[in-house]
């Protein structure tokens, strides 16, 4: 059953090669990968869409048989950026047991293995099954969310590419974006009185904010992740416009991850609450909130079908992440969602990617026996 090494390879390198950066059209990896899943037979289906860039992107789905998927295979065709000094970015290169290029585990590992997998698999199946290739996963599972508005991608079960060194990966945490505006009052700063200043008021929000954040937001707990609550976090932060003017605005992004079980509105309600709070020791204190993204979790029970199979193919116990993935979206459009891929999460979105070749081939393997497994 053992698959190729050298025909994943092969095609991990042809990927790697397709420059697939969100930010430009993936549509000539979406065309390598329709031209070799049609040679096998598959019956092919894109789903069309324009960024908010005016930029094209594309799905692709490729199924064998007909009626729902007992198993879909999911990957991400988009990449993130990579630094223009890195020489093997788009020239896979091996190295000590180790395959380098951008994309090498994130996750165009994953599509290597999946395609190769049911060029294996195919002839055996006497049920349905279907490889799913998206867009966008970095900008916020974007293309995912197109399947899903859509309707397309349903399956019984899904395998969701990521690099977790072959574990897998049964419930993530969800993952929000809210951009928030404290306002003021511009003056010289000679004569504070004249204004009112965003930053001191931003200040004493974000005081209340931490506090919220080390106490009521943690006594909604689950074991099963690390840490066992939801997170928030303040990363970027901006405001002002001279060291001589009293700032009249401070402009933050607050970003959280809930617990599967929470309502991905807890900090924005926690928001609201401090607010109030803030309007009522200074009637002038003004905040707005724009929330930008609001992706729930995911949590697949630890007894499921495929949880177990993965396991027991690879030795290794479930866990969950508290980063975000495509299993959510395609929980949502009825599938039992399991994160699996070769590769390391740690060693992705940054220079020097790469992933295990003993990985590569063993995840190829594993697929394919999930295939016939629950296809076969």
């Amino acid at each position: 059953m053992a698959c190729g090494m050298s025909e994943v390879i092969s095609l991990l390198r042809d990927l790697v090669a397709i420059d697939s950066t969100s930010t430009k059209s993936n549509v000539p990896i979406i065309d390598a990968l329709d031209r070799r899943l049609t040679a096998l037979g598959l019956v092919t289906e894109r789903q069309r869409y324009v960024d908010d860039a005016g930029v094209e992107k594309q799905n692709l789905l490729a199924t064998a048989g007909q009626g729902v998927p007992e198993l879909a295979l999911v990957g991400h065709s988009d990449c993130v950026p990579f630094d223009a000094g890195w020489a093997e970015a788009l020239s896979l290169t091996e190295r000590s047991g180790f395959l380098y290029g951008r994309g090498a585990c994130d996750t165009k590992a994953f599509i290597a293995c999946a395609v190769v997998a049911m060029s294996k698999a195919k002839a055996k199946l006497t049920k349905p099954a279907m490889l799913v290739f998206t867009a966008d996963e970095e900008l916020g599972c974007v293309g995912a969310k197109k399947l899903l508005e859509a309707g397309k991608g349903r399956a019984r079960r899904a395998l969701v590419g990521e690099p977790t060194s072959l574990r897998p990966i049964r419930a993530n945490k969800g993952y929000c974006l809210a951009e928030v505006e404290v306002h003021g009052k511009e003056g010289h700063s000679a004569y504070p009185d004249t204004g009112a200043s965003a930053v001191f008021r931003a200040a004493r929000f974000l005081s209340k904010l931490e506090q919220y954040s080390r106490t009521t937001l943690r006594e909604h707990t689950d074991a099963a992740f690390a840490p066992p609550f939801g997170t928030l976090n303040v990363g970027l932060l901006s405001g002002g416009k001279a060291k001589n003017v009293i700032p009249g605005l401070v402009r933050f992004t607050l970003e959280w991850r809930p617990l599967p079980g929470q309502d991905v509105n807890v900090v924005l309600d926690a928001v609201e609450r401090l607010r109030r709070e803030c309007v009522a020791e200074d009637a002038t204190f003004t905040l707005t909130v724009k929330p930008l993204r609001l992706d729930r979790g995911f949590a697949t029970a630890p007894e499921a079908d495929l949880v177990t199979f993965i396991a027991g193919q690879t030795g290794k116990a479930a866990d969950t992440v508290a980063f975000g993935t495509e299993g959510p979206q395609l929980a949502a459009l009825g599938a039992v969602p399991v994160v699996f891929g070769p590769g390391d999460i740690t060693v992705a979105h940054q220079t020097g990617e790469h992933v295990p070749v003993a990985e590569l081939l063993r995840c190829a393997e594993v697929m394919e026996a999930a295939l016939l497994h629950f296809a076969g």
